[in-house]
């Protein structure tokens, strides 16, 4: 990017001890952006699915999907973006790293059309869901069972391709109804990884 350095200084460290700076330099200087173009604003309108990286204070990393209809990823202009925190679990990994550590990374991946990703890195922050209305109009309707509760605001800082050489391509199925915002154990996916089993366990 113009006038800043791209890539962090591990990055830069390992560049040069595996001989790939020039090839680094050159990706950094086609694309890497700090901002979104029209094309990537036009591919987070249709995107329904994003991963997102945050980490805490102490640098304890989380990773956690998120998924809504087209567009629930709502660019607000070319330099921010938001996505809607709907009700979960209770436990608010994410935002809670947000609270302490704002850096997020953003990954968007296209398994179905074009195979192709694009990363999104900035600085994030919590806004409540009328304060934001208030300030964005535009933001997508509350539908019923997927009320956003908050809105994640990202200032970008970096947006750039992720390369389709080893992105599946997925045929997709018909959707089942499912319960959104619901506090029923079994439509959640109950105990698959039989953690509370194995914890009662050894309570016994």
């Amino acid at each position: 990017m113009p006038g800043t350095r791209c890539g962090s200084d591990g990055e830069h460290e390992l560049q040069d001890r595996y001989g790939t700076r020039d090839r680094a330099e050159r990706f950094y200087q086609d694309q890497v952006l700090d901002h979104l173009n029209p094309a990537m604003i036009e591919y987070i309108a249709r995107t329904d699915m994003a991963f997102i990286a945050t980490a805490d204070k102490h640098g304890e990393c989380d990773a956690s999907f998120r998924a809504g209809l087209p567009g629930f990823l709502h660019v607000i202009d070319e330099r921010t973006l938001a996505y809607p925190e709907y009700r979960g679990n209770g436990v608010h990994a994410s935002l809670g790293n947000i609270l302490e550590n704002p850096h997020v990374g953003i990954l968007l991946i296209d398994f179905v059309q074009d195979l192709i990703g694009l990363h999104i890195n900035g600085s994030a922050r919590i806004v409540d869901d009328t304060a934001l209305r208030g300030n964005v109009p535009a933001l997508p309707a509350s539908i019923k069972g997927r009320a956003a509760e908050h809105w994640v605001v990202v200032d970008v800082e970096e947006a750039y391709i992720h390369c389709r050489k080893h992105i599946p391509h997925l045929v997709p199925a018909a959707r089942e109804q499912r319960e959104w915002g619901t506090d029923n154990v079994r439509a959640k996916g109950g105990d698959y990884f039989g953690a509370k089993a194995q914890a009662n366990a050894l309570i016994r």
